[in-house]
């Protein structure tokens, strides 16, 4: 038994040292040189092993690969949601909530049919001036240039959409 294991010692140390890595690398933010090294590491390992015993076991070792992989990734997520991991300063666990007067965007339909000019020009984004408020604004995919009169013709979200106001 021992001789086997020293014969595939490569094959055995990429494989589990590519494992530790890509463990190490689902607790990071990011991707980075764990992962890849990882991924590298997993990759010589069914190299080796395709050299040494062929394409059937190197199709084997691909399948545990595979399945470690998809088991370790089960797990993780299972304790980012239920186990330690959701306790930890990992997760973030806090809310910002409206009751705490948090909000996401600011309500702009009181901007609505409102007139004002562009401070710059709009390609189509760029900014008006509603009744000395700078607003970043759109319009409905015209050139409207500099000092243009604008009237908010909607608002979707924090999106402000207008057209030009044809001279008088």
């Amino acid at each position: 038994m021992l001789e086997i294991i020293m014969a595939n010692l490569p094959i055995l140390a990429c494989f589990l040292l590519g494992m530790v890595l890509l463990i190490v690398e689902v607790f990071m933010p990011g991707f980075g040189l764990p992962g890849i090294t990882g991924i590298i590491l997993e990759l010589v390992c069914i190299i080796l092993t395709y050299v040494s015993h062929g394409s059937m076991a190197a199709l084997g070792v691909t399948l545990i690969i595979l399945a470690v992989i998809a088991i370790v990734i089960s797990l993780a997520l299972r304790s980012a949601n239920k186990g330690r991991l959701s306790k930890s300063a990992v997760i973030l666990t806090e809310t910002e909530s409206a009751e705490e007067g948090y909000v996401a965007t600011r309500d702009m339909d009181v901007f609505l049919g409102k007139n004002g000019v562009t401070t710059t020009v709009l390609r189509p984004t760029g900014m008006a001036e509603f009744d000395g408020v700078k607003l970043n604004v759109q319009s409905d995919g015209e050139y409207i240039a500099k000092g243009e009169s604008v009237r908010v013709d909607h608002v979707e979200g924090a999106r402000v959409v207008v057209r030009r106001i044809a001279a008088q």
